[in-house]
């Protein structure tokens, strides 16, 4: 019988995150609180930008794109954010999204399943993804619950499975 697997890994969906930010900008230009405060949300690449005339209404920008987020199933543990900086006139944050696991953290995964994994699955770090393989689908289904149980400090996905 041959090895079973699948990858660990640390994606954004690109389109899931247009479709939030599409909805924060539409929220902050229907809300009567952001009536008058220069409150923008823009995407510049990679960097996401909010800003508003006060550091109350722009840490409320940054609310209002979070809980889009999650309605649209993107975990907060991808967003990295600043703190709210005075730009000219107004406050501004910045924020990106965190994509693919980095070496320091898949090293931490691999040990983790390592430790407290069933013994007969092998871990292999593939650039920015963790392979995971055994001959038992059993004990893969234990790491999966493993790894979604433990607290890391960044999003996972579980893809490939085979």
């Amino acid at each position: 019988m041959a090895d079973s697997s699948f990858d660990i890994v640390s994606k954004v969906d690109p389109m899931e995150l247009d479709n939030a930010m599409n909805q924060a900008e539409k929220e902050l230009t229907q809300r009567y609180d952001f009536k008058g405060v220069d409150a923008s949300l823009t995407k510049s690449g990679e960097a996401i930008v909010m800003q508003a005339n006060s550091e109350e209404r722009v840490k409320a920008v940054l609310d209002v794109l979070q809980s889009k987020l999650v309605k649209r199933g993107i975990s907060l543990k991808s967003l990295e954010t600043s703190e709210p900086v005075l730009s000219g006139k107004v406050y501004k944050i910045t924020g990106s999204m965190k994509d693919g696991i980095s070496g320091e953290n898949a090293k931490k995964v691999t040990a983790l399943i390592r430790n407290e994994g069933p013994k007969t699955v092998k871990t292999q770090i593939q650039g920015d993804e963790i392979r995971v393989t055994s001959k038992s689908r059993d004990d893969l289904q234990a790491v999966i619950a493993l790894v979604k149980g433990a607290d890391l400090d960044f999003d996972t996905q579980f893809v490939n499975y085979r």
